[in-house]
């Protein structure tokens, strides 16, 4: 696995690249506190400065931890193509009406009663520093070229590694 490490353009276009595809992550906030609080999310887009935006709850516990400290790491993980990726950052919450009724849509009725709930909210967050795992290949794939190198005692090119600065 080749290692690349990207800044600026570069490393926006293969977060926001990564993101786009696997779309779900686990939010951890609380980063000083053990455990550390993680919850599902659902990424609602990535602008073009490359915060990554969510959905929240006002009175939700990750809302509550981003006030204390707005210190965030999101892993977002697709086995079945082999894309992983880490990000650390900076979270704000967001009340803006534009911000939310440019983030809501209908299958966001399962958690709240439309764009003027009271409880929804924007998480946005500012990527300061990324950490990337993608193949070339889908997993099947990559564990061939693992078991023929392993055979051959060959290095197989199975993708590619690194950290993205921001």
């Amino acid at each position: 696995m080749s290692t690349e490490n990207l800044t600026s353009k570069e490393a926006l276009e293969k977060m926001t690249s990564l993101v786009d595809d696997i779309k779900f992550t686990m939010l951890l906030t609380d980063l000083d506190t053990q455990p550390i609080s993680a919850v599902p999310m659902t990424t609602k887009k990535v602008d073009e400065h490359g915060d990554i935006w969510f959905l929240s709850g006002l009175n939700s516990d990750h809302n509550s931890n981003i006030v204390k400290n707005p210190k965030v790491q999101l892993l977002y993980s697709a086995p079945g193509d082999m894309e992983f990726i880490s990000i650390y950052g900076d979270a704000t919450i967001s009340t803006d009406k534009a911000v939310l009724e440019e983030l809501y849509n209908k299958k966001d009725d399962a958690w709240f009663t439309g764009v003027d709930d009271p409880n929804l909210t924007a998480i946005k967050v500012v990527p300061k520093e990324a950490y990337f795992w993608d193949t070339k290949d889908n997993k099947y794939v990559s564990l061939f070229k693992m078991g023929i190198s392993a055979i051959t005692g060959d290095k197989a090119d199975i993708g590619e590694k690194g950290k993205l600065k921001f």
